[in-house]
């Protein structure tokens, strides 16, 4: 567990092993799911978690995608489909995109829950 002020540095506290953890495992196959979720709760955390992240996974050939609400499913959905090795994802987007079959869990390996106190005061403990 990591609690530190915004703007510290946490999100690379966690996205840089998770790098190196894909990095140790067997590549993807077609229809496997992520290694890598990153679990948070709002849009904007998933769009500057994803931001960040891309800058370091690209450099290495891995693939990241953000998946979250109120934005069309279509891009996020190809993404997916087409496969990632790190996921950061909304739980309501992730649970869809899970239901409807788009991805899957199975791989996953590493699990990060960002602000999983955030969540749980906007009512994801189910999800979660």
């Amino acid at each position: 567990m990591g609690i530190a002020a915004t703007g510290s540095g946490k999100t690379l506290a966690y996205i840089l092993p998770s790098i190196v953890h894909v990095n140790a495992q067997d590549l993807l196959d077609s229809g496997d799911g992520p290694v890598v979720l990153v679990l948070l709760p709002t849009r904007e955390l998933a769009i500057q978690v994803e931001k960040e992240c891309s800058r370091f996974a690209s450099t290495v050939q891995i693939s990241s995608a953000a998946c979250f609400g109120g934005m069309p499913r279509h891009e996020q959905s190809a993404k997916l489909e087409k496969g990632v090795e790190i996921l950061i994802a909304t739980p309501g987007r992730l649970i869809d995109f899970i239901d409807t079959n788009v991805t899957n869990m199975r791989r996953v390996t590493y699990l990060v829950l960002d602000e999983a106190d955030r969540m749980l005061d906007m009512g994801f403990e189910a999800q979660i």
